[in-house]
């Protein structure tokens, strides 16, 4: 995309330490995304939104059931949203509290929250796609985003924008945003920026079958049915959640007489935000009145439940930097978290219905919250030993501490199966977990002759809960002529398993399930078989790219990559417990009870319920390219800047987990549980597009611009189950499983899984603005112009047949939630901005 580029000129602080590098000399590849650039494609208001349009081997979560849907992730290059490190102005950014537990290419994801962070406050940002972590440490295995913060000190610019969702005016949103700088004393800065945003719900579900079986209509208060307002769209499940969501930045400097300059950044925003869960008909609510004897029915008419979150989140840092004896070096200290509260409204709690009592509407469900503690001390000086260039040696040290807070929700929220549609965090899930983290690094950059540039980086860490780890990366780059070089870079890199993976429990349920996320590092989680909890991934990256400029204005770039991940990271299938209200496997039974966790006693008795773990032991490579190409044309009336930016990738499994020995047993020649199920194997394989493609122009014509952004996605599909006992004599393995390329086969308990898939989809993006008079503009724009939907789900899924034979909603999810463009159709906006 046009706007995506950025000056090569401009001065880069990623992937390099070394003082006034430029984008063009760099040995890794990093794309610059000017303030400009993100100004014209923040159609939706929001910096997750706007990167995805920006960089194509940057793919953004578009939808989440569940608490997913309220805190939205990202990921480079078809890894985890936890292979990407998240810096701002160059310092490690805190991580989100709300765990992506349902299933999907970000199940596990506990990454940076980008939407915290207010657009109006950036400058530009830096995205190295490239593995760092022998330079930033742990996460970096995909790449870096670094996020640098405005410095003016004058003028600012204000921003509205108002907007919603083609299909039924779903989402309708408003934001605005402002940023203002002052200079509070000579020669330093004070950058403010403030961003309200509000998104209302959407809606693209399809008919609950349970609201349209007539089987269903037989006696009060199931008559009413057809009677609910809305009927017989009555679950909207399938839709984005409501947020409002305020955010603020500041950005300071403040210079001394000796060079030296102290500095800070604090951010904070608020996010309160409402998730429909699937509806509930009215004989789900009824009870005899222990007072009375009485039916009594609180919800004549069903209830839509609804998954509330209360979010707070926050980061200070501060810091002094300055020169001693050809010395730079920076000293800071950063303290930030996030806070989630948790609440179901509109809903029912079974627990006070068994003692006759009447239940409350509303519920305190617990809370999730992450801190982050970091210390750095950095140190870089330049060294004339006599080679083409000088040498730059670098190094330093980190401090960090992390803590992780699962607070227990009111009794009636868990007990007896909890409030209906999201039972509470239990007490036995409740607790606080923490570890240290100690760091040193050291990256030596030089020149041997002219042309070519080498550097070499290595990282020593020491974790309280794991142990120790040793990184290196080395990273070449030649320059044939100024127009052509190439780079290549071998690295190896780690992760640590976050503290939420390794300790989060909660329940997930259904209408008619119920599966217990357990929590690998506790007792309940080691009766699976597991070992003694999460064990951190291993990873080897190498790449190898070109960079070519044939002439001044025309820049091109091509990386090809592969990254091997060893004893990965990866959110179990669903483990049976009971199928039907049938046994399945005494030791995943066991383990729910070890857990604390209450399932509701009727989907004990006709539902399927189990568990999910996060566990080691996938091996994965992923191969792929980058490529990135612009050029601009001015035609003498008008110029176009034209772009294209492609992505390619494929990650295949290397090594397939064992399932331990515990959970891989056979009943009537079945094998009742896999570790992994083929849902979880294609959300690691297949579940991200094969490639993406930008094909970009902008037009500007004195003070109109009109900037056109194709946007081709390619082929994803996923395999999903359906919820149901169907009784099936397959094979049931997942490794008989996996592979087969069919809509429909049998594994492991019986369940049904079914192919989805998205073709290839090309969406159309465009803006286009004039500017009223100087400093004012206005713009109208389009994200999916075209109104675009992915192709609906496995059709034999979502039959007739198999919802009425299970009773259950498997019917309202239409699309799939695996799609990289959304559900919701096109998004149409317009913007005013005044710049002065």
């Amino acid at each position: 995309m046009p706007t995506a580029d950025a000056d090569l000129d401009e001065v880069i602080v990623t992937g390099s330490r070394q003082s006034g590098l430029k984008a063009s000399e760099s040995p890794a590849p990093i794309q610059i995304l000017s303030a400009d650039a993100l100004q014209t494609a923040t159609g939706s208001g929001q910096l997750m939104d706007t990167l995805a349009q920006l960089v194509p081997s940057l793919t953004v979560q578009a939808f989440g059931f569940d608490m997913g849907g309220q805190t939205l992730l990202a990921k480079l290059r078809g890894l985890s949203p936890n292979h990407v490190l998240v810096l701002v102005n160059g310092k490690r950014r805190h991580t989100t509290s709300n765990l992506a537990v349902d299933s999907g290419p970000y199940q596990g994801g506990a990454g940076v929250d980008l939407n915290f962070i207010p657009v109006d406050a950036i400058d530009h940002i830096e995205v190295l796609t490239d593995g760092a972590a022998a330079q930033y440490g742990s996460d970096a295995i995909a790449g870096v985003i670094n996020i640098i913060l405005k410095k003016n000190s004058s003028g600012g610019v204000v921003n509205g924008l108002y907007g919603q969702y083609g299909n039924n005016g779903g989402g309708k949103t408003e934001d605005v945003s402002a940023n203002t700088g002052f200079a509070p004393t000579e020669g330093g800065y004070f950058s403010l920026t403030g961003d309200f945003r509000n998104h209302g719900h959407s809606n693209v579900g399809e008919i609950d079958e349970r609201v349209i079986n007539p089987a269903n209509f037989d006696s009060y208060p199931n008559s009413n049915l057809p009677n609910v307002p809305g009927w017989p769209y009555l679950n909207k499940i399938s839709g984005d959640g409501q947020q409002q969501i305020k955010i603020m930045a500041a950005n300071m400097g403040f210079d001394f007489t000796d060079g030296t300059e102290l500095y800070s950044v604090i951010t904070y925003g608020r996010k309160d935000a409402a998730s429909y869960e699937n509806y509930r008909p009215p004989a789900k609510a009824d009870y005899t009145s222990a007072q009375t004897g009485e039916l009594v029915v609180p919800y004549p008419f069903g209830f839509n439940p609804q998954e509330t979150s209360h979010e707070d989140d926050f980061q200070i840092n501060a810091g002094v930097k300055g020169s001693t004896a050809n010395w730079n070096w920076d000293l800071n200290a950063g303290y930030g978290g996030d806070r989630v509260e948790i609440g179901t409204i509109w809903t029912f709690s079974f627990q006070p219905q068994a003692l006759g009592l009447p239940s409350p509407q509303s519920f305190y469900d617990g809370s999730l919250q992450t801190r982050q503690f970091t210390a750095t001390l950095d140190l870089n000086r330049d060294f004339d030993v006599g080679l083409a260039g000088p040498m730059n040696i670098a190094f330093g040290g980190e401090f960090r501490r992390e803590t992780y807070t699962v607070g227990a929700g009111v009794p009636y929220s868990y007990e007896g199966g909890g409030a209906s549609s999201y039972p509470g965090f239990a007490p036995a899930s409740a607790g606080s977990n923490s570890r240290k983290n100690e760091a040193a690094y050291i990256d030596l950059a030089l020149n041997p002759i002219t042309g070519l540039r080498v550097d070499a980086a290595g990282r020593f860490e020491h974790y309280t809960d794991f142990g120790d780890a040793k990184v290196g990366k080395l990273t070449a780059r030649y320059d044939f002529a100024p127009e052509f070089a190439l780079r290549g870079t071998v690295s190896n890199g780690f992760r640590a398993p976050t503290l939420a993976e390794e300790f989060y429990s909660s329940t997930n349920v259904g209408p008619t399930t119920a599966f217990i996320q357990l929590a690998p590092n506790s007792a309940a989680g080691k009766l699976l078989g597991l070992g003694n909890g999460l064990e951190p991934e291993h990873s080897m990256n190498f790449s190898l790219g070109a960079v070519w400029r044939p002439i001044p204005d025309m820049n091109a770039t091509l990386d090809v990559y592969q990254i091997t991940i060893t004893n990965r990271i990866v959110g179990s299938g669903q483990i049976i417990g009971n199928s039907s209200g049938k046994p399945i496997s005494d030791v995943v039974n066991n383990a729910i009870l070890a857990s604390g966790n209450q399932i509701d006693p009727a989907v004990l008795a006709t539902g399927s319920t189990g568990v999910n773990v996060f566990a080691n032991g996938i091996d994965t490579r992923t191969r792929g390219a980058d490529l990135m190409f612009d050029f601009p044309v001015d035609y003498g009336f008008a110029k176009v800047d034209y772009s294209i930016g492609a992505t390619y990738n494929d990650t295949t499994i290397t090594k397939y987990a064992a399932t331990p020995a515990a959970l891989a047993h056979v009943v009537d020649g079945l094998a009742t549980n896999e570790l992994y199920d083929p849902t979880a194997y294609s959300d690691l394989t297949t579940a991200s597009p094969k490639y993406i493609v930008n094909l970009g122009a902008l037009f500007t014509l004195g003070k109109l611009t009109a900037n056109l952004l194709e946007k081709v996605y390619g082929p994803s599909s996923e395999y999903q189950n359906d919820d149901g006992d169907n009784g099936g004599t397959g094979p049931g393995s997942v490794a008989a499983c996996a592979p087969k390329p069919g809509t429909l086969f049998i594994c492991p308990g019986g369940f049904e899984y079914f192919q989805s898939r998205i073709g290839v989809t090309p969406i159309t993006n465009l803006d286009i603005a004039y500017e009223l008079k100087e400093g004012l503009r206005l713009s109208v724009g389009a994200i999916n112009l075209f109104n675009r939907f992915p192709g609906r789900l496995n059709a034999e899924q979502l039959s007739h047949t198999n919802s009425f034979a299970y009773g259950d909603n498997a019917g309202v999810t239409q699309y799939p939630v695996f799609s990289p463009f959304g559900i919701n159709g096109g998004f149409y906006y317009v913007k005013a901005s005044y710049k002065w």
